[in-house]
């Protein structure tokens, strides 16, 4: 196994896969705050039950991920946990 696939191995377990991978990340188009809100809630609700959230956060935040719902955590949330972790 190589040392990517290690590194990203937790993903195949993610439940982000499929259909409703695209509510973990913004349109092409533009998003009203209230159909944000619903599409994070959506993509959170689906964090919540999955069993690499842990994993999950810890990438977004080792690479810096600048969009989409990573671990239950929106961009903005995932900002304001890295300056707290300094």
């Amino acid at each position: 196994m190589t040392r990517d696939r290690l590194q990203t191995g937790w993903q195949y377990r993610a439940k982000c896969q499929g259909p409703q991978a695209t509510l973990f990340f913004a349109p092409n188009r533009f998003e009203r705050k209230e159909e944000r809100r619903e599409r994070e809630s959506e993509a959170k609700a689906i964090c919540a039950v999955c069993p690499v959230t842990e994993e999950c956060i810890e990438y977004a935040l080792r690479t810096r991920e600048e969009h989409g719902v990573w671990g239950g955590l929106n961009e903005t949330q995932r900002r304001a946990l890295a300056e707290r972790a300094g």
